[in-house]
């Protein structure tokens, strides 16, 4: 069996393009792309395509945005392309069996199948305090990222931000999708061990709420939620730009132990943090200083009344 090199391309968000545009330089022959429609984003809430279907526009490609992907019109559309895998990449919407039938679909997956199947594996091995995680591509069966693994990468995330993270892999998932369309041939596909199997969620923005027991786990939200949803007060108070001090301290919640420039060092339960910067609800990124001087609070202060 030769090399395979005619693909439909399914993804959405900018990871997703990124390995679009590395099958785009590899020549690669992009029969379609398939992304979600367009959406509105920001504060103006501003309709706007897809990261991916802008880079697919910018190359002349084929653009399609199913609201359902079991659609006999759309099923068949796909088909008549011919293509000799499907390519999916954070798309969005699950494949039915009728298109999962049609080739070999891969999917780039952002960790170490078993592990954090589902929406948001970065966040989740952020969360989790995770030193390695990786990119894998697999086979792609009805299941919930269950088919065979065909390539990984390890790659260490510690203390690093999603966003950053996200960046690094969409590199990586890149190189690894190429290898695996030239190599597919040659590659003896590896069953998932179930036992091993964990699972994760969609985020929301509510999860971005954060307590302040513990400094490590306040830390961990702010890596794992970076830039979006972010991690906040029950009052609105977002936390824009922390670090962590240290994460076994016993402190009385919440007080405001040290000035040092323009940051402020903040006491959890267990642990303590150097915030850097803050944003209440309809106002400026402002320095930790600057919102303390705005409140007049001072070292020894709560940032906020007991409770």
């Amino acid at each position: 069996m030769g090399v395979k090199n005619s693909i439909v391309f399914m993804g959405t968000p900018a990871y997703a393009a990124k390995i679009l545009s590395s099958l785009i330089e590899e020549n690669f022959n992009i029969l379609a792309v398939f992304t979600q429609s367009d959406k509105a984003v920001g504060r103006k809430q501003i309709i706007s395509p897809s990261a991916v279907k802008l880079i697919a526009l910018e190359h002349n490609l084929k653009v399609f945005t199913p609201s359902n992907l079991k659609d006999a019109e759309v099923i068949d559309t796909i088909k008549a392309l011919k293509p000799d895998f499907i390519v999916v990449a954070a798309y969005g919407k699950i494949l039915p069996k009728e298109i999962l039938n049609i080739c070999p679909c891969i999917n780039l997956h952002t960790s170490l199948l078993p592990k954090y199947r589902g929406a948001s594996p970065i966040q989740s091995a952020i969360l989790n305090a995770d030193k390695i995680s990786g990119v894998c591509t697999m086979l792609m069966d009805e299941g919930l990222d269950s088919g065979d693994v065909l390539e990984s990468i390890e790659l260490e995330i510690k203390d690093k931000r999603a966003d950053e993270v996200f960046d690094m892999f969409s590199l990586k998932a890149s190189s690894l999708c190429i290898s695996t369309l030239k190599n597919f041939a040659k590659i003896a596909p590896k069953k998932q061990d179930e036992s091993k199997a964990t699972f994760c969620k969609k985020i929301s923005k509510s999860d971005g709420l954060i307590n302040l027991d513990e400094a490590r786990a306040v830390y961990q939200k702010f890596l794992a939620f970076y830039p979006w949803p972010g991690i906040f007060l029950d009052t609105g108070l977002k936390f824009i730009d922390i670090s962590l001090l240290d994460e076994s301290s016993v402190n009385d919640k919440a007080k405001i132990l040290e000035i040092r420039g323009e940051d402020v060092v903040l006491s959890c339960k267990k642990g303590t943090l150097l915030i850097h910067k803050l944003q209440e609800p309809g106002k400026k990124i402002c320095t930790a200083k600057q919102y303390l001087n705005g409140k007049r609070l001072k070292s020894g202060d709560y940032l906020y009344p007991k409770r």
